[in-house]
């Protein structure tokens, strides 16, 4: 807790037996008041893996949702349990749990309500080993995607964010996509409310054990992205009204 602020954790996990627990090691229980583990279903024993750790919060799919389906569940239960500071985590031990701190002082002292880990600052991203391909269709996308929708993020496509809870009960986030494009809908969301996102730099790692999707996968989700920016941007114009940007509560 930061500020009478709670801190929950979510751990939005599939096939994350191997890595959960040293992702979990490292997260900073001296702010985090409680997490919250999401397995779509997986096929190794991620669950019995988070109840030797203690995970007092441990929700099964019974059939997989897809990573945006995953992230709903994670979130609804973040806010039941009364959750003012919700922060997303990879729990396959890409990104670094040793910027939570950073993360959630930054919300907990309202400077910001969201904020990104950005492998693309620092160059994060190639020195952690992210493919090349995956590296040029990120800033291909990002630069589309600021100019659509007006904006100067480093990147669209991280996995490392933080929420307040104002920003979570005012979008509709349970609209968007089940799937891997739901993040970029989510963005498109937080800046179509008229929230503002703050970054920091972050280093990632990318190894067999690191989910991660291929290129057949990753063409449908460029594809998805530049969907959501054109909507994005043709709904700001007035020319389209998707449901996507009928907010839950006014902003300001």
């Amino acid at each position: 807790m930061i500020n009478n602020k709670k801190i929950v954790v979510v751990l939005p996990a599939y096939n994350a037996e191997l890595t959960l627990e040293k992702t979990y090691n490292e997260i900073p229980f001296d702010i985090v008041d409680e997490v919250v583990l999401v397995d779509d279903a997986s096929k190794d024993d991620t669950i019995g893996k988070g109840k030797s750790l203690g995970i007092k919060h441990i929700i099964r799919h019974e059939k997989n949702r897809g990573y945006g389906g995953n992230q709903k569940t994670c979130y609804d239960k973040a806010l039941s349990i009364g959750a003012d500071i919700v922060i997303m985590l990879h729990p396959d031990y890409q990104y670094t749990p040793k910027l939570i701190h950073s993360m959630a002082y930054l919300i907990a002292d309202e400077v910001y309500p969201v904020v990104f880990g950005s492998r693309i600052l620092g160059k994060g991203a190639l020195n952690g080993g992210m493919p090349l391909y995956k590296y040029v269709f990120n800033r291909c996308l990002t630069l589309s995607q600021n100019i659509l929708i007006g904006q100067k993020l480093s990147e669209y496509h991280t996995g490392y964010r933080a929420y307040t809870k104002d920003v979570l009960e005012t979008i509709p986030y349970d609209l968007c996509s089940d799937d891997f494009v739901f993040d970029n809908q989510v963005i498109s969301q937080i800046f179509y409310a008229g929230f503002e996102i703050a970054e920091i730099t972050c280093p990632t790692k990318y190894f067999p054990e690191a989910s991660s999707i291929n290129f057949k996968r990753s063409t449908t989700y460029g594809l998805g992205v530049l969907k959501t920016s054109f909507s994005h941007f043709f709904n700001r114009i007035g020319l389209a009204h998707s449901p996507l940007y009928k907010m839950r509560k006014k902003v300001g």
